[in-house]
């Protein structure tokens, strides 16, 4: 087994010495190795050092005994060993494939199916180790994992590299009383520079989780603002050529100048339209150096505003341009450092991975939607009966729900030799479980369904209806669960309509009579559908709707939130029914949607009212 190191050299040595790092756990380490294993979905994680004569470990996760008791290995079984005497990347996807690497003792005793290392490298560019992610299973690394790896690992180095700055300026203190002040203004520095390193580990952690550009925003502004102790921190987003600046929704002088000035094109002369279009950093240390660089009135006008002194505008790295700027400005002067800049440059790598996965996340959800909309009804027209319909998506944009309405014309047929026609109008409100693209896709087919059931039957009941659906369910597998209101809308004599419905586990609707009352249609509340439910005999209900009615159905989003009784919820609604008949039914909903569900639903909420216009209004 080869054990060689590259060439003796005593400052390799010495850098190891001064980490003050050894077989023992690190908590900073066992940091950056969590990161790694979540980051790249690995069980195993390490943060290796290589010394003379063996291997530590202070940074791991998942490792088993005994390694993880000892913190230690020896130089036999260390793949770590290659990269620190190569000073490369070592990148194994099966090491059972390697001739070379099958039968190391790293592989057959830690069980090393696939590894990944980035060497660990100090102030010299001496090789100390290496951060390794470490799978029991083959597998194919990702491009995109390897440059988070090798990121993590320039972190890492940097964390090495200050602690022993740190270490080397204790020890220059304690020997050079003469030099101490020079010694606490290093220390000092290095404190920065080390909070600035816990700065970039915990953006990568942070801005890992998000999924919007708004959560992007808040993040990065809170971490900013945490260590560099700016003023104002602003994103600018290129989109088709212009620049949108991500407003605040809050109420205060720096929402409503990005609001003011919230888009522009993107060759305009503004420091954030500079930075992005050349690719370039731009820092302005004054106002002098504003108006002395040429840029245009309403940008110096928003920098006074604004209330900046200094400010420096970061492009946002994207695959092949920019995708907008990072602004970080303060309300003094501010000279940065050649660290800040790093820093800031850095993090602007981590704002920019985190934009575009919630630009992609917006446009999943905004497909989403669209599809979810596109399949709802469009109503029909019908002599006799006023007919509305809404639907409110949840606050939560991500949430795609299976909430719908329908509202069909029934072809006219006689119910029997001696009967009279039938016809009138199908409604339906329903909400299949879940929150995503397959609830709307199969909120879409029972839809579809339900038609065919009525179609194929015409002249039966609601409940037929509902029990052929179920059926159809089971039968081809489809596997919607959920509830919903069936019912038919038929008309009588004297502008009287009747409705037959049948309730599988909906909340009641609501039917307002022409004196003011509103009753609670909950005689008929039945099982819910659910592939894995017997079908059970469905009940058929009545009721008569004079003119001058209002009938109600809406999906539970509006009345089940949290913390609040699901009765009182209905309760209200009935009493905003009762309490503004000269409502028109799109007045109505809405009002209902804004009044009881809230500004910010937690759910999504679908409706659908019928009002039978009274006498003197037919």
């Amino acid at each position: 087994m080869d054990t060689r190191f590259e060439p003796a050299d005593g400052g390799r040595d010495t850098a190891l010495r001064d980490t003050g790092l050894s077989a023992r756990p690190d908590p900073g380490m066992d940091r950056f190795a969590r990161l790694v294993a979540r980051v790249l979905d690995a069980p195993v994680a390490l943060v290796a050092l290589v010394t003379s004569d063996r291997q530590i470990l202070p940074g791991l996760v998942g490792l088993g005994d005994p390694w993880a008791r000892t913190r230690t290995t020896p130089l036999t079984h260390s793949l770590c060993h290659q990269v620190t005497f190569s000073g490369e990347p070592l990148v194994l996807n099966d090491t059972a494939a390697h001739q070379r690497w099958c039968t190391h003792p790293a592989v057959v005793d830690l069980e090393v199916a696939a590894y990944a290392a980035m060497p660990l490298t100090d102030e010299e560019g001496h090789i100390l180790g290496s951060l390794c992610a470490v799978d029991t299973a083959p597998r194919a690394w990702t491009e995109a994992q390897l440059d988070d790896l090798a990121d993590l690992a320039a972190a890492c180095s940097a964390e090495l590299r200050l602690r022993i700055l740190s270490r080397r300026m204790a020890h220059a203190h304690a020997v050079a009383q003469d030099a101490s002040q020079r010694a606490d203004a290093h220390a000092e520095r290095t404190r920065i520079a080390l909070g600035r390193s816990q700065l970039l580990l915990r953006a990568a952690e942070d801005l890992t989780d998000t999924t919007s550009l708004a959560e992007v925003r808040r993040q990065v502004r809170e971490l900013v603002t945490s260590d560099l102790k700016p003023s104002y921190v602003g994103l600018v987003l290129v989109e088709d050529g212009r620049l949108r600046r991500l407003t605040d929704v809050d109420d205060d002088p720096a929402g409503a100048v990005e609001r003011h000035y919230e888009t522009y094109h993107l060759d305009d002369a503004w420091p954030t339209a500079r930075a992005a279009r050349d690719n370039t950093t731009i820092v302005i240390q004054n106002t002098d150096e504003l108006v002395a660089g040429g840029y245009s009135d309403q940008a110096v006008a928003a920098w006074t505003r604004l209330g900046l002194c200094s400010a420096i505008c970061v492009p946002l790295p994207g695959t092949r341009i920019p995708l907008g700027t990072l602004v970080i400005g303060w309300d003094t002067n501010h000279e940065l450092d050649v660290v800040e800049r790093a820093v800031v440059t850095a993090l602007a790598g981590y704002t920019a991975r985190a934009v575009e996965r919630a630009l992609f996340v917006d446009r999943q959800i905004a497909v989403a939607h669209q599809f979810q909309q596109a399949m709802l009804t469009e109503l029909p027209e019908v002599d006799g009966l006023d007919i509305a319909a809404l639907y409110r998506p949840a606050a939560a944009g991500e949430l795609v729900g299976g909430d719908w309405y329908d509202a069909y014309s029934l072809p006219a047929v006689k119910s029997g030799p001696n009967s009279s026609t039938l016809g009138g109008v199908a409604v339906t409100i329903g909400d299949i479980t879940g929150h995503d693209i397959e609830a709307a896709t199969l909120m879409g087919q029972v839809r579809s369904m339900l038609r065919q059931a009525d179609l194929d039957h015409l002249g039966a009941d609601p409940a037929t209806a509902v029990r052929a659906l179920e059926h159809a369910n089971r039968a081809l597998r489809i596997g919607a669960s959920g509830t919903l209101v069936h019912g038919h809308l038929r008309p009588m004599r004297s502008g009287h309509w009747e409705l037959v419905w049948s309730n599988a586990g909906h909340p009641p609707p609501l039917l307002r009579s022409p004196d003011g009352t509103v009753d609670r249609l909950d005689a008929a509340h039945e099982i819910l559908l659910h592939p894995s439910l017997v079908p059970q005999r469905r009940t058929t209900h009545r009721t008569l709707l004079p003119p001058g009615s209002t009938l109600l159905l809406y999906t539970d989003g509006l009345v089940d939130q949290r913390g609040h009784d699901i009765d009182a919820g209905i309760a209200r609604t009935a009493e905003w029914i009762t309490d503004h008949p000269e409502y028109s039914l799109p007045q109505l909903l809405d009002s209902i949607a804004d009044q009881v569900g809230g500004p910010h639903p937690e759910d999504d909420i679908a409706f659908l009212a019928v009002r039978t216009p009274d006498a003197h209004n037919q």
